[in-house]
This record gives C-alpha cells, structure tokens and sequence, in this order.
C-alpha cells in the first residue's frame, strides 16, 4: 500500500507542471475537488461521521498542515522545475527526525538521522541543484517541513479514526482554511483567471481522486502499521518515480548516468535499513 502510495506521489509533481493555475489556486481546487470525491465516498461506504465537533476540528487542522505543504511544494515546481520539487520533498524524513522527538517527547534516534543523510546524499547525486532555483529550493524546504509535521500528527489520529473519515475532514480543513486566505494571497499573487479551463480541470479531477484520496488513504492505513520516519522516509523514493515519470512523458532529455544509480543504490539503501530496522524492533516487542 505505501509503495502504491509513493507511485501516486511521483504523479503529483507532473500534474503540478501541467495545470496552468498558481501554486495557490492549484492546491484550492485539489483540497476542494477531494473534499468532493469524499463526500462520496464517506457515504458510499457509510462510514460514520459521529464524533464530536472538538474531534472533526482538530482532524481540519491537521488539513491545514498537508495544504500549506502543498502550496509550497507547488510553488517550488512553479519557480523551478519538477526535479528540485521533488528532490527537496526528499528532506521530509530528516525533518520528521528532528521533529517527531520533540513533539512526542522521546529521545532522538541517531540511525534516524544517519538514514535521512544518507538518502539526501543518494538524492544529491540524482540530481544537480542549480544556483538559479534559489526560490524553489527554499520554498522546497519549506513544503518538507510541513510534510513532516502532517504526518506526525496524522500517525496519532490513523489508530482512533477510520483514514477515509481523517482524509474528508482533513479536505475540508484545507479548503475553507486556504478558502479564507485565498483573497489576501491573491492581492498579493495575482492572477489573470480564477477558473480553470477544461484540460487543468480535467488534470485537477485526476489529480483529487488518484493523487490526493487515493494516495492519501493508502498513506493513512500504512501508518498503522509503519512508523512516520519510516513512511517518510520510503516517500524518498518518490523523486525517482518523478524522474522516471518525467523521461516517460515528458522528454526532459536528463540523460541517466552512473551517478542515477549510485544515488538510487543510496536511496534504496536508507529505505530497505530502515525496513530491517522496524522489523527488528517489531520482532523484538
């Protein structure tokens, strides 16, 4: 399922270079198109939506968390390129590991570290940042950060709530939260249409339903099972997905040379120690 779900996400940069709209637009019709689909969903499966308003709340508020990250991610594809979006996403693992013992009060996890620096190494070798993607590196950080925080707070309501019911919440969190933002970033970023045309609407329904639902189900149920450093840290393979979907599609002309798979040896390294490392420590309790 979380290998299914880290497809999905190589998919998610592609559609960013595709759809027409600013970063801020893009995310608004994503989060509001998936609040859609899963309003659907939510019913087609009678999936129970009787909890409190305290708990449906705090659910929304953790939207806000994967909504921002997307509109940094999305703003870092924007200023740059596909391949700088994807590669500073791979920091989310190194954040997750810096944060996660703070905000759960636990010790910090040395290997934790290692791995994270090992992958960016891996990613740094795939990839050759450019001085003139400054903005887009930055914004990519950023967009890292929040992907982390999300999904530390997502691990605590995957063992309480069903993933479908977080996902709908979480939707509707992000849509009314950028919603209520969307007048002050346009003063600001200002754009010729607020309405996207027939193909960005067509990309944005694939991009909700597949890229957004489906992905982030499949993320929510993995997290029942897996560690968050682990999830984040398997998501690292998401640049290399990206490029390969980018060859495919796109014809970026990147060739692959020696250093590809010597950073794909680095990133399939961290992911496959990390594994045995959970193992281990699954076995052990």
């Amino acid at each position: 399922m979380l290998h299914i779900a880290v497809v999905l996400a190589g998919f998610t940069g592609i559609f960013g270079k595709l759809i027409t709209l600013n970063e801020g637009l893009l995310v608004w019709y994503r989060v509001f198109f998936s609040f859609i689909w899963l309003f659907f969903i939510v019913r087609l499966f009678k999936i129970s939506t009787a909890i409190t308003l305290t708990e449906k709340a705090g659910i929304a508020k953790t939207g806000m968390l994967i909504t921002t990250h997307w509109v940094f991610f999305y703003g870092s594809i924007k200023y740059s390129n596909i391949s700088i979006g994807v590669v500073c996403y791979s920091l989310t693992s190194f954040f997750t590991a810096i944060f996660e013992p703070v905000i759960n009060k636990k010790k910090f996890a040395l290997s934790e570290l290692l791995l994270s620096t090992l992958t960016l190494l891996g990613i740094a070798l795939i990839f050759h940042f450019d001085a003139s993607y400054q903005s887009g590196i930055t914004l990519g950080v950023i967009s890292a950060a929040f992907a982390a925080l999300y999904t530390i707070y997502n691990e605590r309501l995957v063992n309480t709530y069903d993933s479908k019911l977080i996902n709908y919440y979480q939707m509707i969190g992000g849509t009314a939260g950028l919603g209520l933002l969307m007048p002050l970033y346009l003063y600001y970023f200002p754009v010729e249409k607020l309405i996207p045309g027939l193909n960005d609407t067509i990309y944005l329904l694939l991009l909700s339903l597949f890229c957004t639902v489906g992905l982030y189900i499949l993320f929510a149920e993995s997290l029942k099972r897996i560690p968050a450093f682990t999830v984040n840290l398997t998501f690292n393979l998401e640049p290399i997905y990206a490029i390969i979907i980018a060859f495919l599609f796109f014809d970026e002309g990147r060739q692959v040379n020696l250093s590809f798979y010597v950073g794909l040896f680095f990133v399939a390294a961290s992911v496959i120690l990390q594994s045995l490392i959970s193992r281990n420590k699954s076995l052990n309790n």
